[in-house]
Protein backbone atom coordinates (compact mmCIF):
# COMPACT_ATOMS: atom_id res chain seq x y z
CA UNK A 1 0.00 0.00 0.00
CA UNK A 2 1.33 3.61 -0.84
CA UNK A 3 1.88 5.39 2.75
CA UNK A 4 1.08 9.27 2.56
CA UNK A 5 2.05 11.63 5.19
CA UNK A 6 -0.86 14.14 5.74
CA UNK A 7 -1.52 15.67 8.68
CA UNK A 8 -5.01 18.62 9.13
CA UNK A 9 -1.66 20.99 10.00
CA UNK A 10 -0.49 21.15 7.10
CA UNK A 11 -3.15 23.65 5.77
CA UNK A 12 -2.33 26.88 8.42
CA UNK A 13 -4.45 30.11 8.42
CA UNK A 14 -3.12 32.90 5.99
CA UNK A 15 -4.21 36.00 4.79
CA UNK A 16 -6.95 35.44 2.05
CA UNK A 17 -4.44 37.44 -0.95
CA UNK A 18 -1.56 35.38 0.46
CA UNK A 19 0.10 33.88 -2.64
CA UNK A 20 0.71 30.58 -1.23
CA UNK A 21 -2.07 28.47 -1.95
CA UNK A 22 -2.13 26.88 1.57
CA UNK A 23 -6.03 24.87 0.60
CA UNK A 24 -4.07 22.58 -1.34
CA UNK A 25 -3.07 20.62 1.83
CA UNK A 26 -6.92 20.24 2.27
CA UNK A 27 -7.41 19.73 -1.53
CA UNK A 28 -5.22 17.55 -2.38
CA UNK A 29 -5.80 14.35 -0.04
CA UNK A 30 -9.85 14.74 -1.05
CA UNK A 31 -9.06 15.24 -4.69
CA UNK A 32 -6.90 11.69 -4.18
CA UNK A 33 -9.82 9.78 -2.22
CA UNK A 34 -12.40 10.72 -4.71
CA UNK A 35 -10.55 9.86 -7.64
CA UNK A 36 -9.70 6.07 -6.24
CA UNK A 37 -6.22 7.02 -6.46
CA UNK A 38 -5.90 5.88 -2.83
CA UNK A 39 -7.81 5.29 0.13
CA UNK A 40 -8.64 7.33 3.86
CA UNK A 41 -5.90 4.29 5.13
CA UNK A 42 -3.36 5.30 2.95
CA UNK A 43 -3.04 8.26 5.02
CA UNK A 44 -0.88 8.43 7.96
CA UNK A 45 -0.34 11.45 10.00
CA UNK A 46 3.12 11.77 11.62
CA UNK A 47 3.97 13.12 15.24
CA UNK A 48 6.42 15.92 15.45
CA UNK A 49 9.93 15.65 14.66
CA UNK A 50 12.33 15.04 18.29
CA UNK A 51 14.86 17.33 18.96
CA UNK A 52 17.22 14.56 18.62
CA UNK A 53 16.28 14.12 14.40
CA UNK A 54 15.86 17.61 13.99
CA UNK A 55 19.30 18.83 14.85
CA UNK A 56 20.77 16.15 12.94
CA UNK A 57 20.81 18.84 9.97
CA UNK A 58 20.00 22.03 11.92
CA UNK A 59 21.57 23.68 14.42
CA UNK A 60 20.73 23.32 17.92
CA UNK A 61 20.40 26.69 18.43
CA UNK A 62 18.71 27.80 15.88
CA UNK A 63 16.14 24.92 16.42
CA UNK A 64 15.80 25.99 19.77
CA UNK A 65 14.94 30.15 18.84
CA UNK A 66 12.44 28.16 16.14
CA UNK A 67 10.72 26.69 19.04
CA UNK A 68 10.70 29.54 21.22
CA UNK A 69 9.62 31.78 18.09
CA UNK A 70 12.90 34.13 19.06
CA UNK A 71 13.95 34.30 15.62
CA UNK A 72 15.72 37.31 14.32
CA UNK A 73 13.58 39.82 12.66
CA UNK A 74 15.64 39.47 9.68
CA UNK A 75 15.03 35.32 9.99
CA UNK A 76 11.19 35.86 10.55
CA UNK A 77 11.01 38.47 7.35
CA UNK A 78 12.76 35.24 5.24
CA UNK A 79 10.15 33.01 6.23
CA UNK A 80 7.29 34.69 4.57
CA UNK A 81 4.71 33.09 7.15
CA UNK A 82 3.65 34.83 9.88
CA UNK A 83 5.74 32.56 12.99
CA UNK A 84 3.30 31.10 14.97
CA UNK A 85 3.47 27.98 17.54
CA UNK A 86 0.77 26.15 14.98
CA UNK A 87 3.38 26.97 12.25
CA UNK A 88 6.57 25.30 13.79
CA UNK A 89 4.32 22.09 14.69
CA UNK A 90 3.40 21.95 11.02
CA UNK A 91 6.99 21.80 10.03
CA UNK A 92 8.18 19.59 12.40
CA UNK A 93 5.10 17.47 11.49
CA UNK A 94 6.51 17.34 7.93
CA UNK A 95 9.58 16.31 8.66
CA UNK A 96 8.86 13.98 11.10
CA UNK A 97 6.72 12.81 8.27
CA UNK A 98 9.71 12.66 5.55
CA UNK A 99 11.52 10.13 7.82
CA UNK A 100 8.51 7.89 8.30
CA UNK A 101 8.32 8.01 4.37
CA UNK A 102 11.65 7.23 4.29
CA UNK A 103 10.96 4.03 6.34
CA UNK A 104 8.13 3.20 4.62
CA UNK A 105 9.51 3.36 1.68
CA UNK A 106 12.45 1.23 2.61
CA UNK A 107 9.48 -1.78 2.85
CA UNK A 108 7.34 -0.35 0.26
CA UNK A 109 9.49 0.80 -2.42
CA UNK A 110 7.89 4.81 -2.36
CA UNK A 111 6.06 6.83 0.12
CA UNK A 112 5.06 10.10 -0.18
CA UNK A 113 3.77 13.19 1.81
CA UNK A 114 1.33 15.12 0.65
CA UNK A 115 3.66 18.81 1.71
CA UNK A 116 7.36 18.98 1.98
CA UNK A 117 10.60 20.16 -0.21
CA UNK A 118 11.61 22.87 2.19
CA UNK A 119 14.29 23.23 0.52
CA UNK A 120 15.34 26.62 1.26
CA UNK A 121 15.89 25.70 4.82
CA UNK A 122 19.71 25.81 6.15
CA UNK A 123 21.33 24.56 8.25
CA UNK A 124 20.83 27.91 10.64
CA UNK A 125 18.27 29.95 8.79
CA UNK A 126 15.05 29.73 7.69
CA UNK A 127 13.95 30.31 3.40
CA UNK A 128 11.20 31.24 1.43
CA UNK A 129 8.46 29.37 3.08
CA UNK A 130 10.77 26.38 4.84
CA UNK A 131 12.14 26.24 8.30
CA UNK A 132 13.09 22.39 8.37
CA UNK A 133 14.53 20.96 5.49
CA UNK A 134 12.28 17.68 5.44
CA UNK A 135 14.05 16.09 2.85
CA UNK A 136 17.34 16.85 4.37
CA UNK A 137 16.60 15.97 7.90
CA UNK A 138 15.40 12.27 6.61
CA UNK A 139 18.01 11.93 4.44
CA UNK A 140 20.71 12.58 7.72
CA UNK A 141 18.35 10.03 9.83
CA UNK A 142 18.78 7.14 7.42
CA UNK A 143 22.59 7.50 6.95
CA UNK A 144 22.96 8.26 11.10
CA UNK A 145 20.93 5.06 11.49
CA UNK A 146 22.69 2.89 8.73
CA UNK A 147 19.82 2.58 6.73
CA UNK A 148 21.65 3.54 3.65
CA UNK A 149 24.96 4.31 2.50
CA UNK A 150 24.61 6.67 -0.24
CA UNK A 151 21.39 9.26 -0.71
CA UNK A 152 20.81 11.08 -3.32
CA UNK A 153 18.44 14.13 -3.02
CA UNK A 154 16.38 14.97 -6.93
CA UNK A 155 15.25 18.52 -6.62
CA UNK A 156 12.46 19.12 -9.56
CA UNK A 157 11.19 22.63 -7.63
CA UNK A 158 11.88 25.57 -9.96
CA UNK A 159 13.58 27.10 -7.47
CA UNK A 160 17.18 25.71 -6.66
CA UNK A 161 17.20 23.53 -3.83
CA UNK A 162 19.50 26.12 -2.03
CA UNK A 163 19.52 25.22 1.45
CA UNK A 164 19.93 21.59 0.26
CA UNK A 165 23.26 22.38 -1.11
CA UNK A 166 24.34 24.08 1.45
CA UNK A 167 23.79 21.67 4.04
CA UNK A 168 24.90 18.91 2.23
CA UNK A 169 28.36 20.76 0.55
CA UNK A 170 30.69 19.22 2.23
CA UNK A 171 29.21 15.47 2.83
CA UNK A 172 30.17 12.67 0.04
CA UNK A 173 27.11 10.51 1.08
CA UNK A 174 24.70 13.05 0.15
CA UNK A 175 24.47 13.62 -3.58
CA UNK A 176 22.02 16.74 -4.22
CA UNK A 177 20.75 17.31 -7.93
CA UNK A 178 18.68 20.67 -8.89
CA UNK A 179 17.07 21.07 -12.16
CA UNK A 180 15.96 24.79 -11.53
CA UNK A 181 14.78 28.31 -13.42
CA UNK A 182 18.52 29.72 -13.90
CA UNK A 183 16.45 33.67 -13.03
CA UNK A 184 14.17 32.42 -10.65
CA UNK A 185 14.68 32.61 -6.66
CA UNK A 186 16.94 32.34 -5.19
CA UNK A 187 19.20 34.57 -7.13
CA UNK A 188 22.19 33.94 -5.44
CA UNK A 189 22.41 29.90 -6.04
CA UNK A 190 24.42 27.62 -3.42
CA UNK A 191 26.41 24.71 -5.33
CA UNK A 192 24.66 21.27 -5.51
CA UNK A 193 26.86 18.70 -6.79
CA UNK A 194 24.83 19.03 -9.76
CA UNK A 195 23.07 22.19 -11.09
CA UNK A 196 21.07 22.63 -14.07
CA UNK A 197 19.70 25.75 -14.80
CA UNK A 198 16.95 26.23 -17.23
CA UNK A 199 16.20 29.06 -19.58
CA UNK A 200 13.00 31.29 -18.87
CA UNK A 201 10.34 29.59 -20.95
CA UNK A 202 11.51 26.15 -21.56
CA UNK A 203 9.09 24.19 -22.94
CA UNK A 204 8.97 20.02 -22.38
CA UNK A 205 11.12 18.99 -25.03
CA UNK A 206 13.77 21.05 -24.06
CA UNK A 207 13.58 20.14 -20.18
CA UNK A 208 12.96 16.51 -20.73
CA UNK A 209 15.46 15.95 -22.66
CA UNK A 210 18.23 17.54 -19.90
CA UNK A 211 16.24 15.24 -17.36
CA UNK A 212 16.70 12.16 -19.19
CA UNK A 213 20.19 12.42 -20.29
CA UNK A 214 21.63 13.30 -16.32
CA UNK A 215 19.20 11.82 -14.43
CA UNK A 216 20.64 8.42 -15.01
CA UNK A 217 23.83 9.13 -15.82
CA UNK A 218 24.38 10.56 -12.30
CA UNK A 219 22.94 7.74 -10.74
CA UNK A 220 25.29 5.40 -12.71
CA UNK A 221 27.96 7.97 -11.37
CA UNK A 222 26.64 8.20 -7.28
CA UNK A 223 24.82 4.89 -7.25
CA UNK A 224 22.59 5.61 -4.25
CA UNK A 225 20.74 3.10 -2.29
CA UNK A 226 18.31 5.69 -1.47
CA UNK A 227 16.32 8.62 -3.55
CA UNK A 228 14.29 11.47 -2.86
CA UNK A 229 12.66 13.26 -4.68
CA UNK A 230 10.80 16.82 -4.47
CA UNK A 231 8.35 17.05 -7.57
CA UNK A 232 7.27 20.81 -7.33
CA UNK A 233 4.98 21.65 -10.12
CA UNK A 234 5.96 25.57 -10.19
CA UNK A 235 7.84 24.40 -13.62
CA UNK A 236 3.92 24.72 -15.08
CA UNK A 237 3.21 27.65 -17.84
CA UNK A 238 1.04 29.24 -15.56
CA UNK A 239 3.33 29.30 -12.71
CA UNK A 240 2.81 32.26 -10.86
CA UNK A 241 6.25 32.07 -9.32
CA UNK A 242 8.15 30.00 -12.46
CA UNK A 243 9.68 31.10 -15.65
CA UNK A 244 9.06 27.95 -17.19
CA UNK A 245 6.60 26.88 -19.75
CA UNK A 246 6.09 23.19 -18.64
CA UNK A 247 2.48 21.31 -19.44
CA UNK A 248 0.47 19.52 -17.52
CA UNK A 249 1.20 16.78 -19.62
CA UNK A 250 5.46 17.61 -19.69
CA UNK A 251 4.91 17.36 -15.93
CA UNK A 252 3.52 14.13 -15.51
CA UNK A 253 6.04 12.75 -18.08
CA UNK A 254 8.76 14.13 -15.50
CA UNK A 255 7.49 12.48 -12.44
CA UNK A 256 6.89 8.96 -14.56
CA UNK A 257 10.17 9.33 -15.67
CA UNK A 258 11.85 9.83 -12.28
CA UNK A 259 9.71 7.08 -10.29
CA UNK A 260 10.13 4.70 -13.59
CA UNK A 261 13.92 4.89 -13.02
CA UNK A 262 14.04 4.51 -9.29
CA UNK A 263 11.59 1.11 -9.84
CA UNK A 264 13.58 -0.11 -12.71
CA UNK A 265 16.86 0.46 -10.66
CA UNK A 266 15.28 -0.88 -7.17
CA UNK A 267 15.93 2.54 -5.41
CA UNK A 268 13.58 3.28 -2.60
CA UNK A 269 12.18 6.54 -2.87
CA UNK A 270 10.54 9.15 -1.09
CA UNK A 271 8.17 12.26 -2.47
CA UNK A 272 8.01 15.38 -1.15
CA UNK A 273 5.33 17.63 -3.12
CA UNK A 274 7.31 21.10 -3.23
CA UNK A 275 6.11 24.70 -4.88
CA UNK A 276 3.12 25.13 -6.95
CA UNK A 277 1.27 28.46 -7.26
CA UNK A 278 -0.30 28.41 -10.81
CA UNK A 279 -3.02 31.12 -11.28
CA UNK A 280 -5.19 27.85 -11.77
CA UNK A 281 -6.09 26.35 -8.63
CA UNK A 282 -7.28 23.07 -10.09
CA UNK A 283 -4.24 22.59 -12.34
CA UNK A 284 -2.28 22.75 -9.14
CA UNK A 285 -3.81 19.77 -7.68
CA UNK A 286 -4.50 18.00 -10.82
CA UNK A 287 -0.63 18.12 -11.38
CA UNK A 288 -0.05 16.79 -7.82
CA UNK A 289 -2.19 14.26 -7.96
CA UNK A 290 -0.71 13.08 -11.01
CA UNK A 291 1.93 11.85 -9.30
CA UNK A 292 0.02 10.14 -6.74
CA UNK A 293 -1.43 8.41 -9.23
CA UNK A 294 2.05 7.47 -11.23
CA UNK A 295 3.29 6.05 -7.92
CA UNK A 296 0.15 3.47 -7.64
CA UNK A 297 0.69 2.31 -11.17
CA UNK A 298 3.77 2.09 -11.23
CA UNK A 299 4.51 0.44 -7.66
CA UNK A 300 1.80 -1.31 -6.51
Amino acid sequence: MLKIAFDKSYKQPLAENHRFPMIKYELIPEQLVRKNICSESSFFAPPEISKKNAILTHGEAYYDHLLDLTLSKADKRQIGFPLTESLVKRERTISQGSIQNSQFALKHGISMNIAGGTHHAFKDKPGAFCMLNDQAIAANYLVENKLAKRVMIVDLDVHQGNGTASIFQDNDRVYTMSFHGEKNYPFIKQKSDFDFAFDDGTTDAAYLKALKYELPKHINIFEPDFIFYLAGVDILKNDKLGRLSISIQGCKERDHFVLDICKRNNIPLQVSMGGGYSIHLKEIIDAHSNTFELAQELFF
